[in-house]
């Protein structure tokens, strides 16, 4: 829930400034931007003459399908009808605060998918959980969550970001050599459930900043990052999709 206006525009002018006076090309490294919901289209829009295409992306979707008489709710369809093409669903803080439990994260998954659109998917254990042992366990199941509502070609239009829940904004990362630990169990997890699990990308997020993310990024099954605070300036945005272009 960040930032004000003003300060949104800044940062898109800040980062098209970056990306034209310091290209990153786009078949090194996808690049999106996920603003809040009131703020998708203008800044879609302010996008739209980027050097290079910047997708902007929803930080969430309603699990309703359609249109009605769903007050405060925006659906996977009025994405789609304003060129919105890709979302992020069950992001921990979805989960811990809102109560984004399987079956709604499902509902919001097959509505999103069959609208056409992207899912950037988010998996992670807490801290009580690592300590525990169950890390592994805890995300390959949130990963066998979803199954039940992704075809067999939709896992085409799936991505995954890791984001280990204790790393999340507290300034503590995994080592890249856990965080690669658990992206490799992820791949392996995707191998049995899709065909498509040797392509899908993964991505890691919690307290990515550039002072890591050259480490991160030449990890094997570490295929991008899901920025969050250090993506509010534009220069560390920048140098964090740097560091994964430089390792493609």
């Amino acid at each position: 829930m960040n930032p004000l206006q003003a300060d949104a525009e800044a940062l898109v002018h800040g980062i098209k400034n970056l990306l034209e006076a310091q290209p990153i090309p786009a078949e090194k490294c996808h690049l999106g931007v996920a603003p809040v919901a009131i703020a998708l289209t203008q800044i879609q829009a302010e996008l739209s003459d980027a050097a290079r295409p910047i997708y902007t992306v929803a930080q969430d979707v309603s699990r309703i399908a359609g249109m009605g008489a769903y007050t405060g709710e925006v659906s996977a369809a009025l994405l789609a009808d304003v060129g919105i093409g890709h979302v992020l669903v069950g992001h921990s803080e979805r989960r811990e605060l809102f109560g984004d439990l399987r079956d709604s994260l499902n509902a919001k998954i097959k509505s999103a998918l069959e609208a056409g659109l992207t899912v950037i998917y988010c998996v992670g254990e807490s801290l009580e959980q690592r300590e525990a042992g169950q890390a592994e366990a805890i995300v390959l199941q949130q990963i066998c969550d979803i199954a039940a509502v992704v075809d067999t070609e939709q896992w085409q239009n799936i991505v995954v970001a890791y984001e280990p829940i204790w790393a999340i904004g507290t300034g503590k990362t995994a080592s890249p050599e856990d965080a690669q630990a658990i992206h490799a169990q992820i791949r392996q997890g995707l191998r049995q459930i899709t065909g498509y699990g040797e392509t899908i990308a993964i991505l890691y997020g919690g307290s990515v900043k550039p002072e890591n993310a050259v480490e991160l990024a030449a990890c094997p099954d570490i295929n991008g990052a899901l920025v969050g605070g250090a993506s509010l300036n534009a220069e560390s945005f920048h140098q964090i999709a740097q560091a994964f272009a430089n390792t493609q």
